[in-house]
C-alpha cells in the first residue's frame, strides 16, 4: 500500500499538473470546490463499510455482497437528492458556467460508496489488493486525463471523466476479486445492526463535514483563487499522510488477533516515514509548489503550515485505528446501542463537533473582518485556525487512547527520526532552491537517499528493516525465476 502511494505521487504529480498548468488558480479553486459540494453528499460513503468490514474480519458470511447492496441503494438516494440540487448551489456559488462539472460529480458520488463498500472487504481478506486498485487507478487516471485535455482542451471537464473512467475500472476491478463472496446470501440482519453502529458513525460524519465547511467559508470570503492555493499546498502536504498506509494491516490485525505488540512496530514504520517528509517539505516549499505552476510559489507559507499541520493529523488517525482495532463490542454481530453511546469510540467521534466548533466562529469573524485581505492571507488564516485547534485536540485523544490501551511510544527512535530529517533538511534549505521540475525531483531524490543513509548508520532496527526488504525482493525474485 506505502509502495503504490508513493509510486501515486508521481502519477497524482503528472495528473495535478495536467490540470494546474491548464488553468489559472481562480479554476483550480472551482476544481476544488466540486469535491467539497459533492462531499456533503458523500456522507454516509464510509458509514456501512466501516462495520461491513468488522463484520467480515468476526467471519460473518455474507458481509461483503450485503455492505456492497446497502451502500449501492445510499448511494442511489444520495444521487436523487444532489442531481436537482446541482443548479441551485452553482447559482448560490456563482459558478453557474461550470454546471456539467458539478453534474459529472454525481457519478463520482456513486463510485465512492462502491469503493468504500468494496475496500472494506479487501482490507480484511486481501489488502495487498487495494494497493493494486490504487496504482492501476492512477495510471489509467492520468492517461486518460492526458488524452481528454489534450483533446478536448478542456483541463477540468478532461481531468474529471478521466478520474471517473479510471474509478470506474478499479471498480470493476474489485469486483472480479470479490466475486467468490457476491454468491453468498445478503443477510439484511446485519444491515439493521450497521444502521444502529452507523448512527455513531453518521453522528463523526455530520461533525467533520460541519468542520469542512471552513473550505466553503475560505472559497466564499477569500475567493475561488484562495481555494486554489489551498488546495495546491494540501496537494504537496497530503503525501505525507501516506505514511500511514505503513499500518494498513494493522487495524485488520488487531480485529482478529488483538496483537497489541504490533502497534509500536507500526507506530515506528509510520513515524520513518512521516517525519522526514514533513521536514523536506518545510525544507524546500517553494521548488514542491513550483512544480505546480510558477503562480503557486505564494502559496508557500501555506505548505509550511499544512506540512505540520498533516504530520499531527497522520498521528491521530493512527492512535484512531488503534483504539478501533481493540474495540471489541460488535465481536458477537450485535452493536448494542446504548454501549456504544458509551464507548470510548464515541468518545473519538465527538471531537469533529469541538473542532468545528472553535474553528468555524473564529474562522467566518477572521475572514470577514480583514480588511483588504488578500487570498493567501485568507488561506493562511484558515490553516492556522485549523492547526491549532488539531493541536488543542491532539491530547484530548491520547488521554481517551491511555484508558483502553498503553502504547510505548519509540521515544529513542523517533528522536533518530528527527535528528536524521534535521541534517537532511538543513542541506535541502541551503542548498539553491531550484525551479525546474527535474531538478527538483533530483533534489528530493537525494535527500531521501541522504535520509536513510543517516538512519542506517544510526539505527540498528532501521538495518535490520532494511535487510529484511532486501532478503523479500530476492525471494520474490527467486520465487518468479
Amino acid at each position: 500500500m506505502f509502495g503504490t502511494k508513493m509510486l501515486s505521487v508521481a502519477t497524482g504529480m503528472i495528473y495535478t499538473i495536467l490540470i494546474t498548468r491548464n488553468t489559472k488558480p481562480e479554476q483550480y479553486g472551482i476544481w476544488a470546490n466540486v469535491f467539497d459540494v459533492a462531499a456533503y453528499f458523500m456522507l454516509l460513503a464510509s458509514a456501512l463499510p466501516f462495520w461491513s468490514g468488522r463484520f467480515v474480519a468476526r467471519g460473518k458470511e455474507g458481509a461483503i455482497k450485503t455492505g456492497f447492496v446497502a451502500n449501492l441503494i445510499l448511494a442511489l438516494i444520495s444521487i436523487v437528492i444532489y442531481f436537482p440540487l446541482v443548479p441551485v448551489i452553482t447559482s448560490a456559488l456563482n459558478v453557474s458556467g461550470y454546471l456539467i462539472l458539478y453534474l459529472l460529480a454525481s457519478i463520482q458520488i456513486i463510485e465512492l460508496y462502491l469503493i468504500n463498500a468494496l475496500e472494506s472487504g479487501l482490507r480484511i481478506e486481501k489488502p495487498q489488493a487495494i494497493g493494486y486498485g490504487l496504482l492501476m487507478q492512477e495510471i489509467c487516471k492520468i492517461c486518460l486525463a492526458y488524452v481528454l485535455i489534450v483533446m478536448f482542451q478542456e483541463a477540468l471537464l478532461g481531468a474529471m471523466i478521466g478520474y471517473l473512467m479510471a474509478v470506474s475500472i478499479q471498480i470493476i476491478y474489485y469486483i472480479k476479486l470479490l466475486v467468490g463472496s457476491f454468491g453468498q446470501k445478503i443477510q439484511w440482519k446485519y444491515v439493521i445492526e450497521w444502521l444502529k453502529g452507523s448512527i455513531a458513525n453518521i453522528y463523526q460524519l455530520v461533525g467533520t463535514n460541519i468542520g469542512a465547511v471552513i473550505l466553503i467559508f475560505l472559497f466564499i470570503f477569500g475567493g475561488a483563487p484562495a481555494r486554489g492555493n489551498y488546495t495546491a499546498a494540501s496537494t504537496i502536504a497530503s503525501i505525507i499522510s501516506y505514511a500511514m498506509f505503513l499500518s494498513f494491516a494493522l487495524y485488520p490485525k488487531l480485529l482478529a488477533e488483538n496483537s497489541l505488540e504490533d502497534v509500536t512496530t507500526s507506530l515506528k514504520m509510520v513515524l520513518m516515514f512521516a517525519i522526514p517528509m514533513t521536514a523536506g517539505a518545510l525544507a524546500i516549499p517553494d521548488s514542491l509548489l513550483i512544480i505546480l505552476q510558477e503562480s503557486y510559489k505564494e502559496a508557500t507559507p501555506i505548505l509550511s503550515l499544512l506540512a505540520v499541520d498533516t504530520l499531527i493529523l497522520t498521528i491521530s488517525q493512527f492512535f484512531a485505528w488503534v483504539l478501533f482495532g481493540v474495540e471489541k463490542l460488535d465481536e458477537e454481530a450485535k452493536i448494542p446501542l446504548k454501549q456504544l453511546t458509551k464507548s470510548n469510540m464515541f468518545k473519538i467521534f465527538t471531537i469533529p463537533y469541538v473542532h468545528a466548533a472553535i474553528t468555524l466562529p473564529i474562522a467566518f469573524f477572521v475572514l470577514t473582518n480583514s480588511v483588504s485581505i488578500t487570498p493567501v492571507q485568507a488561506a493562511i488564516y484558515v490553516v492556522i485556525i485549523n492547526m491549532a485547534t488539531h493541536f488543542a485536540m491532539f491530547p484530548v485523544l491520547c488521554a481517551i487512547l491511555r484508558k483502553v490501551v498503553r502504547i510505548d511510544i519509540p521515544w529513542n527512535n523517533i528522536a533518530k527520526y528527527v535528528f536524521a530529517s534535521a541534517i537532511m533538511a538543513t542541506i535541502l534549505f541551503i542548498l539553491p532552491h531550484p525551479t525546474r521540475l527535474s531538478t527538483t525531483l533530483s533534489i528530493v531524490v537525494m535527500g531521501t537517499v541522504l535520509y536513510f543513509i543517516l538512519l542506517i548508520a544510526i539505527d540498528k532496527e532501521a538495518r535490520a528493516l532494511f535487510n529484511l526488504i532486501w532478503k523479500e525482493i530476492k525471494l520474490k525474485v527467486k520465487g518468479e525465476v
